[in-house]
């Protein structure tokens, strides 16, 4: 993984975090359109209120043919005093089992830290069963969970915590 870079968003980065994650969660767990939707207005607030001082991303890219090639994604975002909220944490699947969720996510919770967050806090759905057991491994705790029908099924609806 030696190859693999974290950097700062640029230009394009954030309509393929859209792009990404509105195709691989088609692909790999059949979700509809409203997944895409969803992430969508997420990385337009997040552009739309970027804090610096207190909010960071990394895309994951490693160098190809023509250029880089893009594997990853996972922002820090502020959700209130002293709490960070971890988002769109996505590996593609050829980037998969080489450690990169875990490089992102702990390259999040690092800046966490050193910003003086006291807790950070994450939403996923039950049925994403590596991401749980990446968050578990850095002692995220399940801190509520609730069924809902959305993306085209049911799911369930997870928010995890970690006291930092």
């Amino acid at each position: 993984m030696t190859d693999i870079t974290l950097r700062a968003p640029r230009p394009g980065d954030m309509g393929w975090v859209v792009e990404q994650h509105g195709a691989l969660y088609a692909h790999e767990y059949g979700w509809n359109t409203e997944f895409e939707a969803l992430v969508a207005e997420i990385v337009a607030g997040m552009i739309r209120t970027h804090d610096p001082a207190w909010e960071a991303g990394w895309i994951a890219e490693r160098p190809a043919p023509g250029g880089a090639e893009r594997l990853g994604s996972a922002f820090v975002v502020r959700k209130s005093e002293g709490v960070a909220q971890l988002r769109l944490v996505l590996v593609r699947p050829e980037a998969r089992g080489m450690g990169l969720g875990a490089q992102l996510t702990d390259r999040g919770l690092a800046f966490a830290r050193a910003k003086g967050y006291r807790q950070m806090v994450l939403w996923t759905n039950a049925n994403l069963l590596a991401a749980r057991a990446l968050y578990a491994r850095r002692g995220f705790r399940l801190a509520a969970s609730e069924p809902y029908h959305g993306y085209g099924h049911d799911l369930v609806s997870e928010t995890w915590e970690l006291e930092l």
